[in-house]
């Protein structure tokens, strides 16, 4: 492995950095599961790794023009250098297909202006107030029963760790296994096994943040894996790093 920045490790990071999350008020919340800031100020660049949910933001980095960022598939690396800051809406899982005019698996890995969607552009133009401009461009109604649904199960996901198979799921859905891998494509973006993924192995993660001992072997049959090797690959390639390493970001640890 390369070489640690110490910055990124012991809990360090929040030294040079502001985080704060803010709830949506009530006519946001059918759409925006969090409004965030984010504040830096780097002497030296830092590259701030950031890891993958099944939603999507809209983040005004600066005075810049708001951007849409679909769901990612695996980590995702960004430089910080000298003071900036960021502001950001996590919308929903399922919802934004409303907005985005096309499947959110298209916005999978991708970004763009928010000029470009269509539930997005025209007036009013961004005041420098997010949440105000999103609540002027969202429909009044709220977000549509299939996108309702798709949210739906991956809370259900979220919330159940004995959901581990994507059969499981459909059961669950009252649905067969096609027409749910169709739900996610058009509504959430990554299909329904990578969100069992994801959220199986968030549960590492609180792990880790906790500290103390972990018994590798008996978390990976917990979460549906083969054996240890199976899990500490599919950590790596959402994490960027083994979660051995991955654990050293944390003071506890």
């Amino acid at each position: 492995m390369p070489e640690r920045d110490p910055r990124e490790l012991g809990g360090h990071w929040r030294t040079a950095q502001t985080i704060a999350v803010h709830e949506p008020d009530a006519g946001l919340a059918p759409w925006v599961e969090r409004l965030w800031t984010a504040s830096w100020e780097y002497a030296e660049p830092y590259r701030q790794k950031i890891v993958p949910l099944p939603q999507v933001h809209v983040s005004v980095i600066d005075d810049l023009p708001p951007r849409v960022v679909g769901p990612r598939s695996r980590h995702l690396v960004r430089e910080l250098a000298g003071r900036g800051s960021v502001v950001g809406a996590a919308f929903r899982p399922g919802v934004f297909r409303a907005l985005a005019g096309r499947p959110v698996a298209e916005l999978v890995d991708r970004e763009l202006d928010a000029a470009d969607v269509p539930g997005l552009a025209g007036e009013p133009r961004f005041p420098g107030d997010l949440a105000a401009w999103l609540r002027a461009h969202l429909p009044a109604e709220g977000p549509p029963r299939a996108a309702r649904e798709a949210g739906e199960l991956v809370a259900h996901v979220a919330a159940d760790p004995t959901v581990a198979r994507v059969d499981r799921l459909a059961a669950a859905a009252g649905t067969s296994m096609r027409t749910l891998q169709r739900l996610f494509a058009e509504h959430v973006g990554p299909g329904p096994k990578w969100v069992i993924r994801r959220y199986r192995l968030q549960e590492v993660v609180a792990r880790l943040e906790a500290g103390g001992r972990v018994d590798w072997a008996d978390l990976a049959a917990t979460l549906g894996y083969a054996d240890q090797g199976h899990l500490s690959r599919d950590f790596t390639d959402l994490f960027g790093e083994p979660p051995t390493w991955y654990a050293r970001r944390y003071p506890a640890s």
